[in-house]
């Protein structure tokens, strides 16, 4: 395959058509296009680089090698399974949403220099934004504006880094950032935000369950794994990146459990499976750089697979709560099967595609003497397998039954959860072809007898005691107060306590300017002065502050 044949350049201009073909047609072109990608993705060979010169700078737009290339797999992966997810949609703006948004998330992995990466990351905000607004109510407008807020901070915080950076190294290559100061640490937060690391974590719950039904599959899959890569690129081995991680874990594990919906039940979840992939970051080893990315593949697919579920719900019954649900099994049966398969494998469940990644970062931990980390990612495990697997499918397809009676999703949304869920068990079962494209050749078992054990009590002792306290862990109608609200309620007071601040300064300025100006009128009396040009408090503002502009305009350019 050429070199130029970039393939988020080849997908960015794909998306276009989908804004006016008609709606057989655009289906047609839903799947086309990403096959296309796909196979220009998988003919990128181990070391293929392109180089330009813009404006001066060097840029390297293409990079491919082993990192990148896993993650760039399986972004043309998901694309195709949510584009087959999303045809019944009848909605152009959202299927460009998610296509540029895909285009960008692909183009960020695959750039070797900053300039390109800060483009790619920017477009990536833009793009996903529209698939929260797309479902067009209250709720989902204002979660879309706090994420757009919050990922244009990061954006800033990028920038200034990028920089920052150059000034100090003179080079804007894309690669492990050996020096500290202050680009250092920008670029960091930055990434650290699109990982939805805390306190800084709050948009993913918070948009990710008002987004569309098929927008939350995409959104699932991009943004945070793009800033996994990033961090696995440039601050392999930061030992501060390995307590983030452990703490997302349990933190989103925790949450999890407080929470009623169903959708930012598993949002929480995308927390704390990217925390042990920013643990894996941090640890460093070639183990746990490979498990990170092999992590990253399964989680892509796994996660999809759990919203997909989620997802045909919601379309189905237009309900997402758990006190509202339950009984679903009856007319839902397929949904729940493949919702399962999703379950056990995020559960890290043997025979299932998260037990061949996430015991890979467990196990780098263990080989490198973390003893706490290990436990504690032991830990954040039964906390997943019992929110995830056990709590939210008993309590939506199984339990009390809340009378509902839907059919099942569509046949392009079964199709879509089954290809995600024959992955999730092809790879549980033979999971040599994942490690083979791995950044790092891994001489590593998951099957051995020490594991299969290890899972198999914490997965019993997990579901005996879910059973046992099955009726204390329903869902709870009640708002579970996240860290965002210390920053939007207090942020929220604190501008309208600065806009009353500024606006009682500028009266309190025009009324005693507007008083001196009268004592001069006084003075001035013979001119008989017929009106007060600044009697119009709105004009006499504008006015005034125009005037002193000007003066001090004209006082600068004097001196000058």
């Amino acid at each position: 395959m050429s070199d130029w044949l970039h393939p988020a350049l080849i997908l960015a201009l794909g998306a276009l058509p989908l804004a006016i073909l008609p709606q057989r047609a655009r289906q047609i072109w839903q799947l086309a296009l990403p096959i296309v990608v796909l196979s220009i993705v998988m003919g990128l060979e181990n070391g293929t680089q392109v180089t330009i010169e813009l404006a001066g700078l060097e840029l390297t737009p293409l990079r491919a090698d082993g990192l990148s290339l896993v993650f760039a797999y399986i972004f043309a992966l998901i694309l195709l399974i949510g584009n087959i997810f999303a045809l019944q949609v009848d909605d152009s703006a959202q299927h460009v949403a998610a296509t540029l948004y895909a285009a960008s998330g692909l183009g960020a992995v695959l750039a070797g220099d900053l300039i390109t990466l800060y483009v790619c990351w920017e477009v990536m905000m833009i793009a996903s934004v529209w698939l929260i607004w797309r479902r067009r109510r209250q709720a989902a407008y204002d979660a879309g504006f706090r994420y757009l807020i919050v990922h244009a901070l990061g954006g800033m915080l990028l920038l200034a880094g990028i920089i920052a950076h150059w000034q100090q190294t003179g080079s804007l290559a894309f690669d492990a950032f050996t020096t500290t100061g202050p680009a250092f640490y920008l670029i960091l937060v930055a990434f650290l935000i699109n990982a939805a690391a805390p306190p800084l974590h709050a948009w993913m719950p918070d948009a990710y369950p008002e987004a569309s039904v098929t927008g939350t599959v995409f959104l699932s899959a991009f943004t945070t794994k793009t800033a996994v890569y990033v961090l696995a690129r440039g601050y392999p081995g930061t030992e501060i990146l390995i307590w983030i991680g452990v703490f997302m874990t349990l933190y989103g594990v925790t949450y999890a459990f407080l929470v009623n919906d169903i959708r930012r039940l598993l949002a929480y979840h995308i927390m704390s499976q990217v925390g042990y992939m920013v643990a894996g970051v941090g640890i460093g080893t070639a183990l746990a750089i490979s498990g990170t990315a092999a992590h990253a593949f399964t989680h892509i697919l796994y996660k999809a697979l759990l919203l997909m579920g989620a997802g045909a719900v919601l379309h189905m019954t237009g309900r997402s709560r758990l006190t509202d649900l339950g009984g679903l099994y009856r007319s839902m049966p397929v949904t729940f099967l493949l919702y399962m398969v999703g379950g056990l494998s995020i559960s890290a469940f043997p025979l299932f595609s998260g037990f061949v990644s996430k015991t890979m970062i467990i196990e780098a931990a263990a080989v490198d003497g973390r003893g706490v980390v290990f436990l504690l990612m032991m830990l954040a495990g039964v906390g997943t397998f019992m929110s995830t697997t056990l709590k939210l499918p008993y309590y939506t397809f199984l339990g009390q039954d809340a009378g509902l009676r839907p059919t099942e999703a569509p046949l392009n949304m079964r199709l879509a959860m089954g290809i995600a869920a024959l992955l999730c068990f092809l790879i549980g079962i033979m999971p040599g072809w994942l490690y083979a494209i791995l950044p790092y050749p891994v001489d590593y078992n998951a099957y051995t007898a020490s594991h299969l054990l290890k899972e198999a009590q914490l997965l019993l002792f997990t579901g005996l005691a879910f059973f046992l306290l099955v009726n204390m862990l329903g869902g709870k109608n009640k708002i579970s107060l996240d860290l965002d609200w210390f920053y939007r309620v207090p942020g929220r007071h604190a501008v309208i306590a600065l806009r009353d601040g500024i606006s009682g300064a500028d009266h309190q300025f025009r009324q005693g300017f507007m008083s001196l100006l009268r004592r001069g009128e006084n003075y001035v009396s013979h001119l008989r002065l017929t009106g007060w040009p600044l009697r119009s408090w709105p004009t006499g503002s504008m006015a005034l502050w125009t005037a002193v502009v000007l003066a001090l305009l004209l006082v600068a350019g004097l001196r000058g």
